[in-house]
């Protein structure tokens, strides 16, 4: 199996590895095993992206090695899902990983976040929009606006992290309560003993 194919970038030629080929590489990590390095790349390097393949494929399956991801035209609504991880204090490699792109893509969109806020992450349209008859209009339900948007988004991350620290308190409330009857059983247990005793005396 060929492992990669050449495409241009910015500054030169970049390797890309083809899906099958990262799919043989993470089942041979699985494995134990380290698939051979290929010619162009250091091992260090290499064993660091199949680490990362790994990761990606358990946060989402083994669709995500697939190059789709690249090219794919993320919503403001994705964009910022991510963003507000990594401004939840995620490492920006973490979500990257879990997300299936580049770092670099999700410094841009912090970036632009941080700049412009919601409306930083709104794809922008080249050229002169299309005019269009009254006759091709279609009337559209009013959608959310940006601000209403970015609030929903964060409403649900900070839900989430809520129901999560309410789940670490009823653990501690349950153990808590479990060393209580604990110490009330021996408790008990020893002064039935005391009685026991003075009672053969």
């Amino acid at each position: 199996m060929y492992p990669q194919y050449w495409t241009p970038s910015i500054g030169g030629i970049s390797m890309k590895y083809s899906y099958e080929y990262k799919l043989m590489c993470v089942d041979l990590y699985r494995q134990g095993k380290w698939p051979d390095t290929p010619e162009g790349v250091t091992e260090r390097r290499f064993r660091d992206m199949v680490r990362i393949w790994v990761r990606q494929e358990d946060a989402r399956g083994p669709d995500i090695l697939q190059h789709k991801n690249h090219n794919k035209a993320w919503t403001a609504e994705e964009k910022y899902e991510y963003v507000a991880q990594v401004l939840a204090g995620k490492s920006f490699k973490e979500v990257a990983i879990s997300a299936g792109i580049e770092c670099s893509l999700l410094y841009q969109w912090v970036r632009r976040y941080k700049m412009k806020g919601y409306e930083g992450l709104v794809a922008q349209r080249k050229g002169r929009p299309p005019k269009e008859s009254d006759m091709n209009k279609k009337v559209v339900p009013a959608e959310l606006t940006p601000s209403e948007r970015e609030e929903m988004i964060r409403l649900r991350a900070e839900n989430e992290r809520l129901q999560a620290e309410i789940a670490v308190i009823k653990k501690e409330i349950a153990l808590r309560e479990e060393r209580c009857a604990a110490q009330l059983k021996a408790k008990k247990r020893r002064s039935s003993k005391n009685s026991v005793e003075k009672d053969m005396h």
